[in-house]
């Protein structure tokens, strides 16, 4: 992550074995070359399992051995999880793993042979020829707290869709047995509306029930918010329902399992949570982070779990440019194209950098002046989604001097040497 173009250039000398692997889900594929480009012996090819790992690293040894090297480099392209125990294999045995770009791979496979012929051999090849140009980048391997913490968070992503799936199909059901429901309750997550699903969902067993039985039932949990007035409503809107009435006894069938699911989906979250709060706890500089108003432990546990420990960074650009929101342009002769962002980095990342950049215009009285400042600016004013672009890469600026001095948020200092101080002071 410290390395610029020319120290990863410099890592491969006469005394460097380089190695490009196609990974494939079963069967992969080795090819080496010297720091010239020359290939070494021959290909491999070697299985996914450990005595195909361990059939690869005698290979590199043996070559490194019949041809003098001291220190070998494997290059592949991220491939997901079927990479991930390649990776961790040759780490643990001393040999360095890189990543090549796909994108690189797929434009530069021509070079060779000008031939656009894509096989596992050739790729391989291709990826060496990367390695040896500098052209990669190192990998992070989160370890310890920070591989709890990914895996934490991955964890709750996918609890978060399939919460979003199950809400869906919930809504789908009111939509087709009791569209009027959003009539009477805003929302139907409410306890009131709660307890109407689970005990008489459907219209006709809301007008059976009547309305002083329903505010009987409600009152049994909430004492207060709703009552006749609510349970009229909802009598009322019952009676003219345009609700299917037909196949009405796997239509509550379906909405108890969904009900079950999405009760045990919001438990399931909330001891995820539970559990991520205790691992950020445990990270030098998060709690000082959480001083920031308008960014909470989802931010924070989310912006860690991406890019790890900050003492693996010696400048903020190097996150920005993780990323993906380091500035492109098109530019030519006289012509001048847009700028743009290069989204080449972590989605997640930007993602949750974006999102968070949202509600901080909104309640961070320092990020709010920016926002407008950038906006309404007499030269070059930004849309207002460029101004939370350029936000997202100050929080990361802002997450980078906290977490690395340890130190509370000072709005003071953020906004010391601002043009929009000015803005922000005549406010």
């Amino acid at each position: 992550m410290k390395y610029t173009q020319n120290r990863k250039i410099e890592q491969v000398n006469n005394t460097t074995l380089v190695i490009g692997v196609d990974i494939a889900k079963h069967n992969h594929v080795a090819r080496a070359i010297d720091y010239r480009g020359i290939e070494l012996g021959k290909a491999l090819t070697f299985k996914n399992s450990h005595s195909g790992f361990n059939h690869l690293f005698t290979w590199v040894k043996t070559l490194m051995q019949e041809y003098d090297k001291l220190e070998a480099i494997c290059g592949l392209e991220p491939t997901g999880q079927y990479s991930l125990p390649l990776v961790a294999f040759l780490t643990k045995r001393g040999i360095k793993v890189v990543v090549v770009n796909p994108l690189h791979v797929k434009r530069s496979k021509e070079l060779d042979d000008n031939s656009p012929t894509k096989n596992d051999f050739k790729d391989a090849k291709v990826i060496a020829q990367l390695v040896k140009d500098g052209r990669y980048s190192e990998p992070y391997i989160p370890t310890g707290i920070y591989a709890e913490l990914r895996n934490g968070m991955n964890m709750r992503d996918r609890l978060i869709q399939d919460l979003t799936r199950v809400k869906g199909q919930i809504d789908n059901w009111l939509d087709r047995y009791f569209p009027e429901f959003s009539i009477v309750f805003k929302s139907w997550e409410g306890q009131a509306a709660l307890m109407t699903l689970d005990n008489f969902p459907l219209p006709q067993q809301i007008v059976d029930k009547g309305v002083d039985k329903i505010v009987k039932l409600w009152r049994q949990k909430i004492k207060h918010t709703v009552g006749h007035k609510r349970a009229t409503l909802l009598v009322e809107t019952a009676k003219t329902s345009i609700g299917l009435t037909e196949g009405l006894t796997m239509a509550r069938q379906e909405l108890k399992l969904l009900l079950k699911q999405y009760r045990m989906l919001e438990a399931e979250i909330q001891e995820l949570m539970s559990e991520i709060e205790n691992i950020v706890k445990q990270i030098p500089g998060a709690q000082e982070m959480m001083t920031i108003p308008g960014v909470g432990l989802v931010t924070i546990a989310g912006f860690l779990a991406e890019v790890g420990s900050l003492e693996n960074y010696e400048h903020p650009r190097q996150i920005q440019k993780l990323a993906g929101l380091n500035l492109r342009e098109n530019s030519s002769g006289k012509h001048k194209g847009q700028t743009r962002i290069t989204k080449r980095g972590r989605r997640r990342l930007r993602a949750l950098l974006y999102r968070c950049a949202m509600p901080l215009v909104a309640t961070n009285p320092e990020f709010k002046a920016l926002h407008h400042y950038y906006t309404t600016r007499e030269q070059n004013p930004l849309k207002k989604k460029q101004s939370l672009v350029a936000l997202s890469c100050k929080l990361i600026r802002v997450l980078f001097a906290i977490g690395t001095k340890k130190t509370p948020y000072d709005g003071r200092i953020l906004m010391k040497n601002s043009p929009a101080r000015l803005l922000q002071e005549a406010a």
